[in-house]
């Protein structure tokens, strides 16, 4: 009576964050870049109460035993690294990758970060930054004569100056991969941080094996599904309400228990 209490309090906070994970996606359905999140969860220990195999009786060996589950955990809420739509922008500073990669992102302090989110920008130098003014890695300065900016599907960045009809190159995009893209510390601002878990990041020219190619006036568009969340949000809530019925339910057995009379 009292262990299916608190196995079924274990199944409502374990859907409690399960619509914590929901919400953050739906909340970056038109987030560029943005990965979605998934939780996954694992079964508690259990109660042996009798081991399978052991005898039953001058017959045999009881095949199953008893084994009294005592609910469930988080176990791990992991970013789901797939391909978002691509949308048409016609900015010449907007690129996506198709395939796999991160550009790289250098912060004020030295340290590297790495986006999906291709949304560029000049600074008053003429620097590529990103939209908080991080600048793109390796360093991209677009000169102030420009008159048109091409970024080739291998990263070779070219501008157009007056007085020439040819393309000069002023920069070269590099990529980002890792062994394991989903073992990336998300820090926020559309940036993730390498871990011991993502491994060391591996950086090439786009287009180069393992790496994808980019694409000049599109963006990524967040890769959230808006029905499939809500179809996880109506499951997670009638698992909610199934377990808050357990308790409702051993609290009336308990009830009856109490008011036995002789």
């Amino acid at each position: 009576m009292i262990r299916s209490l608190f196995t079924a309090a274990t199944g409502m906070l374990a859907q409690q964050l399960n619509l914590d994970v929901i919400a953050n996606n739906l909340a970056n359905v038109n987030t560029n870049g943005f990965k979605k999140s998934k939780a996954d969860f694992q079964d508690l220990m259990y109660q042996v109460i009798e081991e399978p195999g052991t005898t039953a009786n001058q017959q045999g060996t009881s095949p199953t035993g008893i084994q009294v589950g005592l609910g469930v955990r988080p176990a791990s809420v992991g970013k789901i690294h797939s391909q978002g739509d691509f949308e048409s922008t016609g900015n010449p500073f907007d690129v996506a990758i198709e395939g796999d990669g991160f550009f790289q992102i250098t912060l004020p302090n030295g340290e590297q970060r790495y986006t999906r989110s291709g949304a560029f920008k000049q600074d008053e130098t003429g620097i590529l930054v990103n939209s908080d003014g991080y600048q793109l890695s390796p360093t991209i300065t677009i000169p102030q004569d420009s008159i048109g900016i091409t970024i080739s599907s291998d990263g070779i960045v070219s501008v157009r100056q007056p007085g020439t009809t040819t393309l000069s190159q002023v920069g070269q995009i590099q990529t980002a991969r890792f062994q394991n893209p989903a073992g990336l510390r998300a820090s926020g601002r559309n940036l993730f941080e390498e871990t011991e878990a993502s491994g060391v990041a591996t950086l090439g020219t786009p287009g180069d094996t393992g790496l994808g190619t980019l694409a000049q006036g599109f963006l990524e568009s967040s890769n959230v599904s808006v029905v499939e969340e809500i179809v996880s949000m109506v499951t997670g809530q009638r698992a909610y309400e199934a377990n808050s019925k357990v308790i409702q339910t051993a609290d009336q057995f308990l009830s009856t228990a109490i008011n036995v009379k002789r």
